[in-house]
């Protein structure tokens, strides 16, 4: 039996890759260790990592890698110095569901007071309640990609108001969000302000004392990208002064936060361990993202979700 012509080399286990292999019979995927030295006569054309990348990542890439897959978004852990002129593309979208479900989870666990209202003893009250809703809400998002979108398709169809910045000036990509001039002006017109950048140089602590001070008092603030994107010690303050009446927060800096930190406790934080891109297979979802641009590798077409070394993401 002839050897296929093209080798992927993967720092996931090859078996992980099973259900995909066989639509590919003209690939060899060679799994090799993301520490210590390779065998000498590994050789492939492409690598499938992770987006923290691995310790032996600059040994990996002289095997004749010309193109890395990530199997995530945030390319904040990954050692782009390795790269060099190789194409970096990740998963971009693949966890937009999931984590734009996350997001309108959180905003009506806000407004209808859950899990403060569920009862398990004849309450003070009964049929007396002061509820918020979604409609009529300013929804402001901080990045508008493919997660964004996603989010704001939703909230869109709760009757919220849609605000959004983006880096660039493109005009919105969904008929119904309002490209705000600035930060500013986006944080003081926002109810929910909902954080979905890239973490970046030019991103870290960008949610910072002074942006805290132009948000509107009791605003609902929620973190899915990345927690170096907060100054979480301006976000203690602003929660102490209820500036900020509650913090959504599934990241954290660092990750996984120490024992004892302040954001397991405080009242007004509502914590989770980075899991908001969980959904039923999405380990397949992100799988699948890598395959349909092997796809158009093996056909020497454009490949989706590269990434921009400069920009960060």
């Amino acid at each position: 039996m002839s050897t296929p012509p093209h080798r992927v080399l993967s720092h996931l286990p090859v078996r992980a890759f099973a259900r995909f292999a066989d639509d590919f019979p003209e690939v060899s995927f060679i799994e090799v260790p993301r520490e210590g030295d390779l065998p000498p006569d590994v050789q492939g054309e492409a690598l499938l990592s992770f987006t923290w990348g691995s310790p032996n990542m600059k040994q990996v890439l002289e095997r004749g890698v010309r193109w890395v897959h990530t199997l995530g978004t945030g390319i904040d852990g990954f050692p782009v110095e390795t790269l060099g002129d190789r194409t970096l593309t990740c998963a971009r979208g693949s966890s937009a569901v999931p984590m734009s479900e996350w997001t309108l989870a959180m905003m009506l666990a806000f407004e209808k007071q859950l899990p403060d209202t569920w009862v398990r003893e004849v309450p003070e009250s009964w049929n007396s309640a002061r509820l918020g809703g979604l409609q009529g809400r300013t929804l402001g998002l901080v990045g508008l990609g493919g997660i964004g979108v996603a989010i704001a398709e939703r909230a869109l169809c709760f009757g919220m108001r849609v605000r959004a910045i983006r880096r660039s000036n493109r005009p919105s990509p969904l008929p119904g969000i309002e490209i705000a001039p600035s930060l500013e002006d986006l944080l003081a017109t926002a109810d929910h302000v909902a954080i979905v950048a890239p973490s970046t140089k030019a991103t870290r602590h960008l949610i910072d004392g002074e942006a805290f001070s132009r948000m509107k008092p009791g605003v609902h603030l929620i973190n899915i990208a990345r927690g170096a994107l907060i100054d979480q010690e301006a976000l203690r303050h602003a929660l102490d002064e209820e500036q900020v009446a509650r913090a959504s927060l599934d990241v954290a800096d660092p990750e996984p936060l120490p024992a004892g930190h302040w954001l397991y406790t405080h009242p007004r934080v509502f914590l989770s361990p980075h899991v908001s891109w969980s959904m039923p297979n999405a380990f397949d979802v992100l799988l699948r993202s890598f395959a349909d641009n092997l796809r158009r590798y093996l056909a020497g077409e454009p490949l989706e979700g590269i990434v921009d070394l400069e920009a960060g993401y």
